[in-house]
């Protein structure tokens, strides 16, 4: 129930009306290559200077779209950019921060300028600093003011900061991914609780946003990894065996995943072939939560 002295919200505000062309072109069987193909399109992705958002940006430009970068570290932006381009991907970078209100914004302003175009938004960057409550620092008590206003600023506010900034901006039928996480639907001690509380807050983010914009034909959907082997834990933790060790036990096909097995999925909710699907959330994890709902 909405809260008193609001009025309900009807229904058909929140319903895209659709020409008889539209509809018709939206039934029309379409092949494989056509339903995947993004050429002619520009994306933006966040946190693109490595990990999973290295391998959305490697995947969008492989399949057409040109690709601008945004992530905090110039270094790895940069090397990323040339990586893509010697394949023969077009890419722009910009270093900003998706913390900062300001700084974001201008970097999605600048992307759609240097392209004159914007038609995909991977809001992708995400920290955790630390493990949870098996150790010290990661227990209510000792959870940290500034660990938690860090992952805070990044994983919810930078995530809200980027679709405040791109919505006005990408056009009718564009596409948003939002990167959460299985901590998101669960209670999860191998993070911390800024994490955990981050991560579900996105996911109810994408479900409104996909009310919002669906009249635009604007879809929205998050992607909820499991454990991938990436450094978001921290540099070195990608090849830290005993993490890679920890995590596999509590996974069902008994491996950390290669930030590469993200790569279809993410075409797939950047590409016409997900053009019924918005406001859901897509896990990839090996089987991870479906064995934490089994215990």
């Amino acid at each position: 129930m909405p809260p008193s002295g609001q009025g309900t919200i009807d229904k058909k505000d929140v319903r895209t009306t659709m020409s008889t062309a539209q509809m018709e072109h939206a039934a029309t069987p379409r092949s494989i290559q056509e339903m995947f193909d993004l050429s002619g399109e520009a994306a933006v992705v966040t946190g693109a200077g490595s990990g999973l958002g290295k391998a959305i940006a490697e995947i969008l430009a492989q399949a057409g779209a040109s690709v601008g970068l945004i992530d905090v570290d110039r270094e790895r932006l940069d090397a990323v950019a040339a990586g893509i381009e010697a394949q023969g991907g077009k890419t722009f970078g910009v270093a900003a921060d998706v913390a900062a209100v300001d700084s974001i914004a201008a970097a999605v302003e600048d992307i759609k300028d240097y392209f004159g175009r914007l038609d995909i938004v991977f809001a992708n960057a995400g920290i955790s600093r630390g493990p949870g409550f098996p150790e010290a620092g990661g227990t209510l008590a000792g959870t940290q003011q500034e660990d938690w206003d860090a992952v805070v600023g990044v994983n919810l506010n930078g995530v809200f900061n980027t679709l405040r900034a791109a919505s006005p901006t990408i056009g009718d039928g564009g596409r948003i991914v939002v990167t959460a996480s299985t901590a998101g639907f669960r209670a999860d001690p191998m993070v911390g609780y800024a994490y955990v509380a981050t991560k579900a807050a996105v996911l109810n983010i994408v479900r409104q946003a996909a009310l919002e914009l669906a009249p635009r034909g604007v879809r929205i959907n998050a992607i909820a990894p499991g454990p991938f082997r990436t450094n978001i834990a921290g540099e070195g933790a990608l090849d830290a065996p005993e993490l890679n060790g920890l995590w596999a036990e509590t996974i069902p096909l008994g491996r950390m995943a290669h930030p590469d097995e993200l790569k279809g999925l993410a075409l797939l909710l950047a590409s016409g072939a997900s053009s019924f699907m918005t406001g859901g959330a897509y896990v990839i994890d090996g089987g991870a939560l479906a064995l934490s709902h089994a215990r």
